[in-house]
């Protein structure tokens, strides 16, 4: 119940803020009904997370006052609805242009990824490319986790998928994926497993190639 409190009142102090631009910690109490304690240590959580930050004003008379406001990052916090935009405009354009625009868009996407993680990923062992790929992956918000089968072969998981709304409805994004790990880790990667797909979560299959001549 306290959690659940905690996390109405960071809401309604957001809220305060996105709506007023500035606010002192006097005016956020007094229209929250609750002590300047409370309010004061919701401030303090909400700033050591970046989400907002203040500046102090001098006064004609008494102390200076803290004036606070919202951070870029505190975009963040706020609900989007980009998944529904995306769906949106992708459907538009498989109506206007048909199935192969829409391939054409994904794959120009995965090029781009390509050669923006190419730098990162580049190592000569394959487990070194796998942690790499993880990094970028987790920072993307896909809640990776691996584990080394042997030297040759590693299982990659992703257990959530931030795009799965547009995957689901357009799974050539899920093959991009799959030819992007493919390229990035000049690897045999297969899924198994695929959330688009009804599945609990995305497994793939990651085996070093074999190289030419060798049997």
């Amino acid at each position: 119940m306290d959690q659940e409190v905690a996390y109405s009142t960071r809401e309604y102090i957001m809220q305060m803020l996105k709506i007023n631009g500035e606010l002192s910690t006097k005016s956020i109490t007094e229209t929250l009904g609750i002590t300047g304690m409370a309010v004061r240590r919701h401030l303090e959580s909400l700033k050591n997370e970046g989400y907002i930050t203040y500046r102090t004003v001098k006064q004609p008379m008494g102390r200076p006052v803290s004036l606070y406001s919202l951070t870029d990052s505190a975009e963040d916090f706020f609900p989007k609805n980009y998944h529904a935009l995306a769906l949106d405009l992708l459907s538009e354009l498989q109506d206007e242009a048909g199935d192969e625009m829409i391939s054409l868009l994904f794959d120009k996407r995965k090029g781009t990824l390509l050669n923006k993680y190419t730098p990162a990923v580049k190592a000569d062992a394959l487990e070194e490319r796998v942690i790499a790929l993880a990094q970028i992956q987790n920072d993307n918000g896909y809640m990776v986790d691996y584990k080394k089968v042997t030297e040759d072969e590693y299982i990659f998981e992703e257990l959530n998928c931030p795009i799965s709304q547009v995957a689901n409805r357009f799974q050539h994004a899920c093959r991009c994926e799959l030819d992007l790990f493919q390229s990035l880790l000049e690897a045999d990667v297969e899924r198994t497993e695929c959330l688009a797909k009804g599945d609990k979560k995305c497994v793939y299959r990651i085996r070093k190639q074999v190289e030419s001549g060798q049997t």
